[in-house]
């Protein structure tokens, strides 16, 4: 049984450590382009997708593509993607990020989760360019409605601050991250944008969006724009 248990976090680690690395422009682009046909992919969902008047509300997306989980005696998961913002002229250029956290249970085996986060405002955002955040402490969050005409009128719709939803296997579903860290992956925003380049200046639109994320941003504008209802607090 131990040795068992023992090649398990064997074969987890030989997964989970290169997703730790440094990344590079090359994964930046790869992670753009992941994104982007997440996001198109669950735009398109007719009836099982994100309310659009939370879409339409939303200033900022969060997007986290197959993010592997795994689940041993202590299971984790980790996982690295992008968000962007509104700004004046639409949306920003994408601000690289990485989500970890961990759970504790009796469970096994590893599945590929897409993760998508809509912010209602920009609170738990100025949190993530300062340093990092804790999803549920630092910043509300729940598990989002789903269904294009949903109400999201209802009370926990109304309070969070995010609303975060995850892709498994096809299936579009709010999902609890409570408990997970948000933050800034430095090193891939330095491989695409430079490391002089602010987290602030990528997301209030003062860095041109580069031309390997017009087709994510492009997509956004298009998901968003059907439905532009005031954001919360406004």
């Amino acid at each position: 049984m131990a040795k068992t248990v023992m090649c398990l976090l064997v074969f987890a680690l030989v997964l989970v450590v290169p997703a730790l690395a440094d990344s590079t422009r090359q994964d930046d682009v790869r992670r753009i382009e992941s994104s982007a046909q997440v996001f198109q992919q669950v735009a398109n969902m007719p009836d099982k997708g994100i309310p659009q008047d939370l879409l339409g509300s939303a200033q900022c997306i969060a997007i986290i593509p197959g993010e592997k989980k795994f689940a041993f005696f202590a299971g984790g998961n980790y996982g690295k993607g992008v968000v962007t913002c509104r700004d004046e002229n639409g949306w920003s250029a994408p601000l690289f990020l990485s989500i970890g956290g961990g759970s504790f249970g009796f469970q096994w085996g590893g599945s590929s989760t897409d993760l998508v986060l809509v912010f209602r405002g920009r609170e738990g955002l100025e949190k993530l360019l300062s340093d990092k955040f804790q999803i549920g402490g630092d910043a509300t969050a729940a598990a989002g409605p789903v269904g294009r005409q949903a109400a999201a009128g209802t009370d926990v719709a109304l309070h969070a601050e995010i609303l975060t939803y995850s892709r498994s296997r096809g299936a579009f579903a709010g999902i609890s991250l409570n408990g997970a860290v948000l933050q800034p992956d430095d090193s891939g925003n330095a491989a695409l944008y430079g490391h002089d380049t602010r987290r602030d200046a990528i997301l209030d639109g003062k860095v041109a969006v580069p031309e390997e994320a017009e087709p994510l941003v492009k997509a956004i504008e298009a998901g968003t724009h059907a439905s532009s209802a005031p954001a919360k607090g406004q």
